[in-house]
């Protein structure tokens, strides 16, 4: 199975769907490596004085390892301010919002004067401000948030007709839609001016997905895209088998340990998002369901990750409404 980036898929569409993929996928969640963190608007500064406030959103895999970090790590239940940000109405892409993350992603923490507003900076925070202590992170949180494994992109991806037709009458069209309305919306206020290239940006990228999800683009742009999605898929299914199992313990079972460290509150909401999409469940067999990409069985370690995972009082309290 050849490797691939999503990025290819821009060389594929042309034009005005020519930034879709990641573009689009990045304004929903965040999957930068790199520290990054801003400081907080002066008028945002008091509310933050007294706890962090956590920006958070239920259907975010990578918001859900942040989530898993704090179920984890000891914190008292009003230890940290959560609040909701809706992104399947597109409320990211408001001002009030791009004030505190110009990016518009989540997971963001806003602690100690600074917003941090990617995911890898977010958990490691969560896990230097713990109560409880963990093993810290390693190269591998880089490796599972490179572009060739995002999780978020086979939301969106099609390798047939009949996949682009149940994308088109189901959330990915809901979704897509509900976000252009959104960016049409936001970029008319006043207050909204000073972020004009970002949300020109972003129309037109998530109005290229619209257009691969209303069958507006020529059949050569759709031809390509069904290609691309085939090869990000067995890219993730070339991790799975091979790659995956060679990084995870020969005991532990975590890459932490006897418990879950800062590496796997990636890994796992990076694995349960895959099931997810693969129609698993949020049981100890549920990651068999990925069998349906590897055509061939799962590793007995990624098995026995999978199961030490789901045992766990923070993957049922994260997860108790169902994988996302």
């Amino acid at each position: 199975m050849a490797p691939s980036s999503p990025k290819s898929i821009k060389g594929v569409v042309s034009g005005y769907v020519g930034r879709i993929t990641k573009r689009f996928t990045k304004s929903t969640h965040p999957q930068a490596t790199s520290s990054s963190h801003i400081d907080v608007p002066e008028t945002s500064q008091a509310a933050t004085m007294s706890k962090p406030v956590f920006y958070t959103f239920g259907h975010s895999v990578w918001a859900a390892a942040a989530e898993l970090a704090i179920a984890e790590l000891g914190y008292a239940d009003d230890a940290i301010e959560t609040k909701v940000v809706n992104l399947v109405e597109g409320a990211n892409f408001t001002p009030d919002f791009l004030k505190i993350n110009p990016n518009g992603t989540l997971p963001t923490l806003v602690a100690d004067g600074k917003a941090f507003t990617n995911t890898k900076d977010v958990v490691h925070y969560l896990v230097e401000h713990a109560p409880k202590k963990v093993a810290s992170g390693t190269a591998f949180v880089d490796t599972i948030h490179e572009d060739r494994l995002d999780p978020n992109l086979p939301i969106f991806l099609a390798r047939n007709e009949e996949e682009l037709k149940a994308n088109a009458s189901g959330f990915s069209f809901v979704f897509a839609d509900n976000r252009q309305k959104a960016l049409e919306k936001y970029s008319e206020l006043p207050e909204a001016a000073s972020f004009k290239g970002f949300h020109d940006a972003k129309k037109a990228g998530n109005g290229g997905v619209l257009a691969i999800l209303k069958g507006e683009v020529p059949d050569a742009v759709k031809d390509g895209f069904f290609t691309q999605s085939v090869q990000h898929w067995e890219t993730l299914a070339a991790y799975i088998t091979n790659e995956l199992p060679a990084a995870l313990p020969e005991t532990g079972p975590f890459l932490g340990g006897a418990a879950p460290g800062e590496d796997d509150f990636h890994l796992g909401a990076w694995l349960a998002r895959l099931v997810f999409l693969t129609q698993g469940t949020a049981d100890k067999d549920g990651y068999k369901s990925l069998e349906k990409e590897t055509k061939g069985p799962v590793s007995p370690k990624v098995a026995a990750y999978w199961a030490a995972w789901v045992e766990r009082a923070s993957f049922k309290k994260v997860y108790a409404n169902g994988l996302h």
